[in-house]
């Protein structure tokens, strides 16, 4: 019986590739590429069974390379980085884990929100550097309490910020093209409304969309003007639901007045004008990574692994590409 190779593209920090390992059954084998380089990804994927993702690109020449895969695990909820329709003519799975990042993505989106609105890097310089504005400060400082946050696409990690937001006294709102069922709206204390109206009755405005057709750019020149003034913006989403170029036009003429952004369009947003503004707040695409939750993501990614491997059912919340399989010939346990 055969025993998996999983392929590891992303530029892992050591830690992390120790506890997708130690989450692994004895037997099986990891290929870890050395470095982004195509030739170093192809090395990685050339006798890999399964492929655990969390950015790395995956264009259709690497796929091309890896004649054996049957399994791609994305380590996280998107799926616009991986060509679903290409993996289907290939008979590859694909498979996400929903919610997998929703408590981190959600605490970070806090975080983001918080930042904005004390401008936190702002004064962390300017104290680093000897001024001590303390009275500047409090010009510039606001507070959350009795704001309205706007929360755009309630899902998982949605409904988590609301959770979260539960415990400051502000005014919860959402937008999402399916409605929360009630009971789930009474007990986060939110209020659905119209697209338009979250835009242009929140303080803050949060994005937790996926990226698709429908939703690129839909952060436009237009959507920002009827922002309210004053407000922020927040995306710990997608970099390309943001029309960037729009947003940093948008900033500089004050409304938005503040964005806090974790993804951007191309990344690293190497020349962004985003990265000049004083008026934003920018991370590196980090808002689901921790260490800690690592461990659980990492165990979750190698139980559907077994699951497909060996023709048992996967969530259909999580399975999202699902090809006939080939005969199960894998012993996946130890």
């Amino acid at each position: 019986m055969i025993r998996p190779t999983i392929a590891v593209l992303d530029p892992f920090h050591p830690k992390i590739i120790e506890t997708i390992a130690d989450a692994m059954p004895e037997g099986w084998r990891m290929n870890v590429a050395a470095d982004e380089s195509f030739e170093e990804c192809r090395k990685a994927v050339r006798d890999a069974d399964v492929l655990f993702q969390m950015t790395a690109p995956l264009p259709p020449e690497l796929l091309a390379e890896a004649p054996k895969l049957r399994f791609i695990q994305k380590l996280g909820a998107g799926l616009d980085s991986i060509d679903l329709k290409l993996c289907l003519s290939r008979g590859i799975g694909v498979a996400r884990l929903q919610a997998g990042n929703s408590i981190p993505v959600a605490e970070h989106t806090l975080l983001l929100m918080l930042a904005a609105y004390r401008r936190l890097p702002q004064l962390d310089r300017e104290t680093r550097g000897g001024d001590w504005n303390r009275e500047a400060a409090r010009a510039i400082s606001r507070q959350m309490h009795q704001k309205t946050v706007g929360l755009v696409g309630f899902g998982a990690i949605g409904r988590a910020v609301a959770k979260l937001l539960t415990g400051f006294d502000v005014r919860i709102v959402y937008y999402d093209p399916i409605h929360a069922p009630k009971d789930v709206e009474s007990e986060l204390r939110v209020e659905w409304l119209s697209f338009a109206e979250v835009l242009s009755q929140s303080d803050i405005v949060s994005l937790h969309l996926p990226l698709n057709a429908e939703t690129r750019h839909l952060i436009n020149a237009e959507r920002l003007a009827a922002m309210k003034p004053g407000s922020v913006l927040i995306n710990c989403a997608r970099g390309g639901i943001v029309d960037e170029t729009a947003l940093h036009d948008a900033l500089s003429g004050g409304k938005p007045a503040m964005a806090a952004i974790d993804t951007f369009t191309t990344e690293p947003p190497s020349g962004s004008p985003l990265l000049a503004l004083n008026q934003t707040i920018l991370t590196p695409h980090t808002a689901g990574g921790t260490v800690d939750n690592f461990k659980p993501v990492a165990e979750r990614a190698v139980r559907n692994a077994e699951l497909y491997l060996t023709g048992k059912e996967l969530s259909p919340l999580e399975l999202i590409v699902a090809p006939e399989r080939r005969a199960a010939t894998f012993d996946v346990q130890a």
